[in-house]
Formats: structure tokens, sequence, C-alpha cells
């Protein structure tokens, strides 16, 4: 008895020492990387030219433009605008305006007043390069310009350019961070309350993947002044939504497993190393295949696609270490009591009541042949929906509010239908300036061109258009200014629309290049964990469909209910990425489960229904969360976003509640011992050698 008690407490003291060894080195890596964190805000870059690629023309154009006198450039349009016609006094009310910034500022040269042919309308183009890159001097010279330009009386004055657009850019992509993270969380905080039914429990996970989201920005600080990694308003609020979404879903199959099992161990410590040792490997897969899914995005030719993936995986692995350690941490210490009212008690039994999904899979199987067949018809008929996409999303159209700046363009566009109102910018050597102007200005569709900032060895020419920005016929004066202005003239072409059209471009080499990265490495990773090569490539087609048919419900809502006028251009390929990797998730932990199933001799058909029984609650909890934080972003100002949250939070509802109940069950029932081929689960389990009775006389 001496010795028992003994041996006993060491082992009883290191139960207790743990769990608060690993709060205390947590607590530890709060306070180092807490002033990390609130940095994460100040390093993210919003302007078009940072999406960019380095090869990029636009890209070149805004480089040399940087080194110019003045450094980079801030380009506003100020648009007067009275719809009966402007009057004599709104001239000189408009003509004094300009004087006293162009006395307030360091305004280059003298704006001119360019007045439209219709008399309702006169714009004066005024440029800046007192506040360089300074984001900040900017945002203050924008402002300080609207400020003094004011209508009244039927006259209407808005300040319009791409120095303005980027402002107020900047300051939506400024208020996304808070914005989106506390939204975010009030949304978890709700569905987790209705899924514990607890007024403790559902506060743990969500401090942890708050803790988790603090070191991930951290950690996308570090990756951004270590390696220069682009750190996008896009990619930090994508980050923010990983971390809680798939944060809380880790949370989720964990606590369920750790609930089952605290009903078999007595001490909580125990169970927690059951439950650790049970679904540890399904987290480990499932963070695995989205961070894998992620640093394919490296190997995109955007600057923001290629950050995404990294800032992406940062934020992945943040909350897998944080759901793994200190969630389990903080629930030993907490004990049985956190789950009040409903504490699993030692050794008892949870209340036998028929589940919902034991009705699906029962109905499932029934008819396995049909329900697979029916379902596969209908994601291919949602998936039509994709040809009804809108086109190219143009930069006025990428707002769900209209900013001041995309106001004045508008008005621009309707007043000056023979001239575009935003320059298209060519950088020549200084040298051949006059022979690229005469070749500009005999280029079809150019209306202006005309010289401006020399220095460093270049010339900044401004060609203005007979289209208007972002038209179909200002697309073709880009393309044959590119393709006229040869490598023998040693010229780049940029400005904004040239922009958009190289961020185009790019989202199309990168889809070819990406996609079958991302399909390769999470097959690999499922191979790994199931063994099997049949299991993933069922669960891969299922993700590719649930992606298809989400793209088609985005088509049959973008433009006929949202009524968005286009589709950013990343959408195929960032939403792909999320569906496929966040997708296999779901698959992986029924999957799993069905293997444990089959490993401890259950039949095919008895192991896919267990599985679909036992983890289809969790997996529905954890597709609801998960659907639900991405589709915060669709609360957002920027249709870019809210077309990336739709489609993810669309795709995963489809993939837990569709795909992974019936389809990959089905399909799993159908094909029986094949779907682990060719592992050693795909062979019939040899019979038990029967023994000889002996004869009796």
């Amino acid at each position: 008895m001496g010795a028992t008690r003994t041996s006993a407490r060491p082992g009883a003291r290191r139960r207790r020492a743990v769990p608060w060894a690993v709060l205390a080195l947590w607590l530890a890596a709060l306070v180092l990387a807490g002033p990390l964190a609130g940095k994460f805000s100040g390093i993210q870059q919003n302007r078009s030219v940072d999406y960019l690629p380095d090869s990029a023309d636009s890209t070149q154009v805004a480089r040399i433009q940087d080194r110019l006198p003045g450094g980079e450039s801030t380009d506003l349009v100020l648009v007067y605008h009275r719809d009966g016609g402007l009057t004599a006094a709104d001239r000189e009310k408009a003509a004094q305006q300009i004087a006293e910034i162009t006395g307030r500022y360091d305004v280059t040269g003298h704006p001119h007043a360019v007045p439209s042919r219709d008399g309702t309308t006169v714009m004066y183009p005024v440029s800046s390069t007192g506040p360089g890159q300074d984001d900040d001097k900017r945002d203050a010279f924008v402002d300080g310009v609207r400020d003094v330009a004011d209508g009244g009386a039927g006259l209407t004055v808005r300040v319009g350019g791409p120095g303005a657009l980027n402002a107020d850019m900047g300051k939506v992509f400024g208020s996304i961070d808070g914005t989106l993270l506390y939204a975010t969380l009030g949304v978890v905080t709700a569905l987790l309350i209705l899924i514990y039914r607890s007024p403790f429990l559902w506060l743990v996970p969500l401090s942890v993947a708050g803790v988790a989201a603090g070191m991930a920005m951290a950690a996308g600080y570090g990756l951004h002044e270590a390696f220069g990694v682009t750190v996008t308003g896009q990619s930090g609020g994508v980050m923010t939504v990983l971390v809680l979404g798939a944060g809380t879903d880790y949370a989720l199959l964990l606590i369920s497993r750790y609930r089952e099992e605290l009903r078999r161990h007595e001490r909580p410590y125990d169970a927690m190393r059951a439950a650790l040792r049970g679904c540890g490997p399904a987290i480990l897969a499932s963070s695995g295949t989205v961070a894998a899914g992620l640093l394919c995005l490296l190997a995109a030719d955007l600057n923001s696609s290629s950050g995404m993936g990294p800032v992406g995986t940062v934020g992945v692995l943040a909350a897998l270490v944080a759901m793994t350690t200190l969630l389990p941490a903080l629930l030993v210490v907490l004990g049985r009591r956190v789950f009040w009212p409903l504490i699993p008690a030692f050794g008892s039994e949870p209340k036998a009541r028929r589940s919902l999904f034991s009705a699906m899979g029962d109905s499932a199987a029934r008819r396995p042949a049909a329900v697979l067949s029916g379902g596969a018809v209908l994601l291919g008929a949602l998936a039509l929906g994709a040809f009804n996409l809108p086109g190219t999303l143009k930069q006025e159209d990428s707002f769900t509010k209209q900013p001041e700046s995309i106001a004045a363009a508008q008005t621009l566009t309707r007043a000056y239908p023979g001239r575009s109102s935003q320059p298209i910018t060519v950088i020549a050597p200084t040298g051949r300036t006059d022979a690229v102007l005469a070749k500009a200005r005999t280029t079809d569709g150019v209306a202006q061109a005309t010289a401006g900032r020399s220095g460093s060895g270049w010339t900044e020419i401004s060609v203005y258009a007979t289209a208007a920005p972002e038209s179909a016929g200002e697309t073709r004066t880009i393309e044959a200014l590119r393709a006229g202005l040869d490598d023998t003239y040693g010229t780049y072409v940029g400005g904004p629309s040239a922009q958009q059209l190289d961020l185009a471009d790019s989202q199309v080499r990168d889809r070819e290049v990406v996609v079958p990265l991302v399909l390769a490495a999470v097959f690999v990773i499922l191979v790994g964990l199931l063994r099997s090569l049949v299991a993933p490539l069922m669960l891969l087609v299922a993700v590719v469909a649930v992606w298809g048919a989400a793209l088609g419900i985005g088509g049959l809502a973008f433009g006929p209910v949202l009524g968005f006028h286009g589709t950013d251009s990343g959408l195929g390929l960032l939403s792909f990425v999320f569906l496929v990797a966040l997708g296999v998730d779901y698959g992986i932990f029924l999957m799993h489960r069905m293997r444990e199933e089959s490993t401890a001799g259950a039949e095919p058909r008895a192991a896919a229904l267990t599985a679909l029984r036992t983890t289809g609650g969790v997996i529905a909890s954890a597709g609801v969360v998960l659907a639900a934080t991405f589709a915060v972003l669709t609360t957002l100002p920027l249709v870019a976003l809210v077309e990336l949250g739709f489609v993810i939070a669309v795709g995963v509802l489809l993939d837990t509640f569709l795909v992974r109940t019936y389809l990959v069950t089905t399909a799993s029932v159908l094909l029986k011992r094949r779907v682990w081929w060719p592992g050693r689960l795909s062979r019939e389990p040899e019979p038990l050698p029967v023994r000889r009775q002996p004869e009796t006389v």
C-alpha cells in the first residue's frame, strides 16, 4: 500500500502541474506578442500597386514615379456640377476655391479649368507630391481639399481622381480590422452559447480563439518585418476570420471528444489525454490541409495572393497551437464543472436518443445510389449558375456604399463622353520623350498626351483616352499603347486602369499554377492520414463540386439579388483555395472516425453510419460556425470581400449539410471496403479457423 501511494503522488503532482505550466507559458508569450500584434494594422498596404506582381508594367511605372522629383504624386480631380448648367457665380466660386487650395498646399503647376461641352460641369485636375508615400499625409491632403471644396444652392462639388479613391479605399480597409474582429466574435459567441447551452463553457474556446488571433497578428507582423511579406487589408481580414472560424471548429471537435472521455475517465487530465489521442490526428491533418493549400499561394504572381498564403498559414497554425495546448490546459484546470448544468459524470452513459444525423444516415443508406446521383445532379445544376456571374469588377463598382471619389468619377463619365478624366501614365526614357509623345498622340483612342515630371533618366507622360475609364475602349487604347511603344522605345504603360488589367491577367496565370498545386498538396496529406487512394480522391471530387456549386449560387445572387455590376478577378482562385482546404476538414473528421470504426471491426455500412452519427452533430456545429464567420465579410463595404465571404459561406454550408451528410456517406456505403483501397482495410478479413469438434461415441 505504501509503495502504491508513493508512486501515485508524483503522477498526481504531474497532472496538476502540467496544465498550470502550459498556462504560464502562454501568459509569457502574450506579454511578448502583445506589442507586436498592435502593430499589425499599421503594416497593411492597400494601394492597387501593392497587389500587383513585380513584373507588371504598371508596377514599374509606380516605382519609377516614386523616384521622380517629389516622389509619388497624389492626383485629384475637383468636379463642379450643376444640372441646369453652371452659372458665372459657380465658375467664380470654383476659381476662388482652386486658388485657396493652390496657396494652402504644395500643388504641382497651376490647375486649369476643363469645362464640359454641355456647360454643366467643370473639372480641375490637382496634383501634389507633398504627401509622398505617407498614407496619413495623403489622407490629410485629400480631406483638406474636400473641406475647401464646398458647393451648395444646387452646385455640387466632389473630389475624385486616383488619390481620392486611394484615400477612400484606405479608410475602408482601416476600419475593417476592428469591425471584423468584433463582429466575428459576436457571431461566434452567439453560436457557441446555442451549441453548448452552458453559461460558462462557451467563454473558454472563445477566449482561446481571441488569444490565437492576437498571436496570429504578432506573427503576421513578424513575417512582414523579417521577410517583407505583403500584408493587405484583405489578407488581414481573412486571417482574422480563419483564426476564429477554424479555431472554433477545432475546439468543437476537441470538446465533443473530451465530453465523451470524461464519462470513461475519472480524472479530467486522463480524459483530455485520451481526447487528444483520439481527435488529435484529425485536427492536425485538418490544419495541415488548410496550411498546405494556403502555402500554395506562394506560387502566385500577385503580391496580394502570395502574401495571403503565409499570413493565412500563421493564422491557422496559431489556432491549431492554441486549441491543442491552451484550450486543453484551461479545460483541465476548470474540471467538469465547466460543463454545468450538463456535467458528464464518470461512469454515466449519454441519454439514448435518435439524433437527426442517425435518421439522415439511415434514409441515405436505404437508397444510396439514388441519393448519390440526385446530389451530384443538384450540384451540377447549381454550378451552371457560374455562367451568370457578372463581368470583371471595375473600381467604380467596388464599394457597396458609394464614396465621394466614385460619385465624382460617374459625374465625369456623363459630362465628358469624349475624354477620359483618368490618365494613362507612360514612363519613357527622357531622351526619347518627344518620340514617345508623337507616337502616343497618333495612337487610336488617344485624346491628349502631355509630358510631366522628369528625373533619374525618366519622364512621366499623361495620356488621356477618348473612352471612359475601365471601359472596353480604354482597354483597347492601353493595349495599343503597349503594342506601339514596344521595346525600341523602352517605355512602361501604367496608371489605375492599366493596374486593373495587369491584376486580371495575373489572376488567370495564378489559377493555372496554384489550383493544381493545391489539389496535389491536399491529396498527399489525405493519403498519409487515411492510407488510401480512393477516399482522398472521393473527398477532393466532392469539394471541387461544392466550389463549382457555390460559385453558381453566387452567379444567381450577385447581379439579380445583390445588384453587383462585376465579379472580383481573384474570387475564383481564393474561393477555390479556401473551399478545398476548409471543405476537406469536414471530410477528414468524418472519414477519420469511419476509419476508426472499420479498424475496430465494423462492417463498411455500419462504420459509415456510426461515423455520421457520432461526428454529424459536431461537423454541423463547426460548419455553421465557419460559415457564419465568413458570412461576416458580407457586412463590409467592399464588393470583393462580400463576394468572397458569400461564396465561402454558401460552400461550407453545402459541404456540411449535403456533401458530408449524404454524398460522402452514400459513396462510402456503395464502395464498401474499396473506399480504403489499396490499404489493409480494403481487404476482406480472413475468417477465423473453425475448431474440429471431437467425435462422440
